[in-house]
């Protein structure tokens, strides 16, 4: 730390309880008051150097008052700056550092200790220490702003706080192995071949360090807020980089929100709220004024905060119930990055008394509207047709098929409590757009997950929360699964076994297209001749091998491709008789449309409507169709494992 010797006297000051005396062997002729302290001096050594004292003991004198007191309770820097300033008019030994040179230099300026009144006063000495020494040294110019607090207005209208400021910003900025090192001729401290520094040839034993960019976040974080924001604005002013900004204010507000770290272990939060930095723990208004200016100074552009740092302020936010502005704001953020959070993120805890869910969904919900809106503004529409009908890629897709895939994982989360409305659920899942989505395995499982934990869903309910999910989309391993699914409604199952007899048929129809091909190949080669097989080795008789084989697998899956429809359109007359069984007596209640589509065509491939039938009927359409649907799942699992 840097350090000045003043005075040339040994000390003659001595306290006795709140009084201050001066040996000299004089009475004392003048009693100066500084709050609770009272020090009993002489009137010549004081006037000779302050302007104000002079002053003030001219009118005493000219009042004719016997006694001379004068109070100075409003000095900056209290009793203490006072003490070293009457030290220096009496010339007494005494060191200015970087730890009192700013209270020093404003109760100079308070007591008018000017160069007019007497050379080398006390204000040119504390101004050339400061600007020639501390803020050469980033400990010393940090430490000198952090005694700024006690006197802001005075140290602010003297340009103190500025210098400092200036000093700490422009530092922050630096290689701090610059800093008390002597600068080679090239730019930097030579090093000897050991890795050394060297000072003038001499191997002085140190070792380079290497400093990442956030070596200052620790010290800088010691700051009061309004010194902190204005060393902030002082950094972005000079183009420091956003990231290291974001930084520091991610630094800062984990030592003064212990909400931050309720994730962190022990240790860390130790660190973070250590004794020589925060000897009280703020109060929760202290917080959320905290909260509100951090919002202020956080960079709203996208990816620049990270999204652990946004939530984790968000959650402390909900905790201390900060100004909706202040959360509003957080939210807006968040979604500007949807795309990056990661499940755990999602899972924020519901601090309302009103409503008893485990989890805020309605907060989740705003984040993905600010996120949806964001997508829309940017151009992210809804991907195009080809003329195969089939969407076409887009690079923009990407984010918002990564929300659509974690919204889903958070419903799968989410779905287990018991007080979670279904309205809530399914306008957080239909809030997706549908082209989001390639695939609603994921949606699939979440909804599996709500029925399971809501077994008292009507049949409107059950079917009204399963129009979120699209069939079509679902892979042959979800339908397999959704087929079996006792919860699903039925008409919800009818719909998956077409789809599931669809994609089945697709991929049959690709092999046989695959053995074609291969089949037309082998025509094109041709068969080698006795020589080329006796040349070739095994090669060629093994290949045709394995095409035979292969083109017996397809005549056998051909067949049972065969036996599949004759079973179904068994399944499609048992139905369709029902039907007319049922309606000549209580009108059409169960109907699949004049033309059954259970086990249509690839040609004709539109799902069948079915409308709602009473229990009795559907018990009975069970009990009708039991022997063709396990036939079919019976030859669909053969024909798995031969395929």
């Amino acid at each position: 730390m840097a350090c000045l010797k003043l005075g040339s006297r040994a000390d003659v000051f001595r306290k006795q309880g709140q009084d201050w005396y001066c040996t000299t062997g004089l009475p004392s002729d003048i009693t100066v008051v500084v709050g609770e302290q009272s020090f009993h001096l002489h009137k010549f050594p004081l006037l000779s150097k302050s302007g104000l004292l002079e002053r003030l003991i001219r009118e005493k004198i000219e009042k004719g008052e016997d006694s001379c007191a004068i109070d100075l309770s409003d000095i900056p820097g209290g009793a203490k700056a006072f003490e070293l300033a009457a030290r220096f008019c009496y010339g007494v030994k005494f060191e200015l550092t970087s730890s009192n040179v700013v209270h020093l230099r404003c109760a100079s300026e308070y007591l008018e200790m000017a160069e007019e009144i007497a050379e080398g006063n006390l204000i040119a000495q504390t101004e050339n220490f400061l600007t020639q020494t501390v803020l050469k040294s980033w400990k010393d110019s940090i430490k000198a702003l952090h005694t700024c607090d006690d006197v802001i207005d005075l140290a602010e209208k003297l340009q103190v706080v500025k210098k400092c400021i200036d000093s700490v910003a422009t530092k922050s900025s630096t290689d701090p192995d610059v800093f008390g090192w002597p600068v080679a001729q090239y730019g930097g401290p030579t090093q000897s071949p050991g890795g050394s520094f060297l000072w003038n040839g001499i191997s002085t034993g140190a070792r380079p360090r290497n400093c990442s960019s956030d070596w200052w976040y620790d010290d800088v974080s010691c700051l009061s807020l309004p010194l902190y924001k204005k060393v902030i604005s002082a950094m972005e002013y000079r183009g420091v980089n956003q990231d290291i900004i974001v930084g520091s204010l991610n630094h800062y507000a984990k030592r003064r929100l212990p909400g931050l770290n309720r994730r962190k272990s022990i240790s860390d939060v130790s660190n973070c709220l250590s004794v020589s930095t925060l000897t009280t723990m703020p109060s929760e208004e202290e917080q959320r004024y905290l909260l509100d200016e951090i919002d202020r100074l956080l960079p709203f552009q996208r990816g620049v905060t990270s999204c652990k740092l946004l939530f984790g302020l968000l959650r402390t936010a909900i905790f201390l119930k900060a100004s909706s502005s202040c959360m509003s704001n957080l939210e807006r953020r968040i979604g500007l990055q949807l795309d990056k959070a990661t499940l755990e993120d999602l899972l924020i805890t519901n601090m309302s008394e009103s409503i008893e869910m485990l989890y805020d969904v309605d907060c989740v919900h705003r984040i993905l509207d600010h996120f949806l809106a964001m997508d829309q503004e940017t151009g992210g529409a809804s991907p195009g047709i080809g003329e195969d009908g089939h969407l076409l890629a887009s690079p923009s897709l990407l984010p918002i098929t990564m929300v659509a895939k974690l919204i889903d994982g958070y419903l799968a989360e989410v779905a287990p409590d018991a007080n979670l409305k279904l309205p809530k659920f399914v306008s957080l899942a239909a809030a997706i757009p549908d082209y989001a989505r390639p695939i609603d395995d994921g949606l699939y499982r979440a909804v599996d997950i709500y029925l399971k934990a809501h077994p008292h869903l009507s049949e409107s309910e059950k079917e009204e929360l399963c129009r979120v999910m699209d069939c079509q989309k679902l892979s042959l391993e979800a339908c397999t699964h959704a087929a079996q699914n006792e919860r699903l409604p039925l008409r919800v199952i009818v719909q998956v076994l077409f789809f599931e007899q669809l994609q089945l048929r697709s991929s049959i129809a690709e092999c046989l297209m695959i053995s074609e091909n291969l089949e037309g190949g082998s025509r094109q080669l041709g068969m080698p001749t006795s020589s080329e097989q006796h040349r070739g080795g095994v090669g060629w008789p093994l290949a045709a091998r394995e095409n035979q084989a292969l083109r017996e697998g397809m005549d056998g899956m051909k067949q049972r491709v065969a036996e599949l429809e004759k079973e179904c359109s068994t399944m499609r007359e048992e139905i369709a008789r029902l039907g007319r069984s049922r309606s000549a007596g209580k009108g059409r209640l169960f109907s699949l449309g004049t033309r059954p589509q259970i086990c249509s065509t690839a040609k004709d491939a539109t799902p069948a409507k079915v409308t709602t039938a009473s229990d009795d009927e559907r018990l009975a359409v069970v009990k009708v169709d039991a022997t063709p649907r396990l036939k079919l799942s019976r030859h669909k699992k053969n024909l798995s494992i031969e395929a």
